[in-house]
């Protein structure tokens, strides 16, 4: 299994940005926090790097039943999506895949909230 499902999809950064952001917001999705990877190595490392950008997305009543379900599960929230641009005009979409997260728990409550994530996060790819 893996830990992730992608798409490469043409397009300009910001808007790949703004179709990932919409999607998850369709699928119930809201985004708590943004790290500009490409800013923080610059500012940090003075490091030149790509444009990538961590996208922490978070579905409310499901965090809500998965925290009821296992209350340590929080150490693997929000669920992560990346934006990567390969190159200009060419941009990879990455999300975590909640059940590879989720295997080392052994909790069924928990496993059938990923699978619901899991479906959800794989439609938002799908659809860009």
């Amino acid at each position: 299994m893996n830990y992730y499902f992608n798409k490469t999809i043409n397009g300009t950064f910001e808007e790949v940005i703004e179709k990932v952001t919409q999607g998850l917001k369709d699928e119930g999705f809201g985004i708590l926090t943004e790290i500009d990877v490409k800013e923080t190595l610059k500012n940090k490392l003075d490091i030149n790097f790509k444009k990538y950008r961590i996208l922490g997305a978070c579905n409310p009543p499901y965090a809500h039943k998965a925290l009821q379900a296992e209350d340590k599960i929080g150490t693997m929230l929000p669920c992560n999506v990346i934006v990567q641009e390969i190159e200009a005009g060419t941009i990879e979409v990455a999300a975590v895949n909640p059940m590879a997260s989720m295997q080392a728990v052994e909790n069924e409550k928990l496993n059938e909230v990923a699978n619901e994530i899991t479906a959800m996060l794989e439609n938002v790819i799908e659809k860009l």
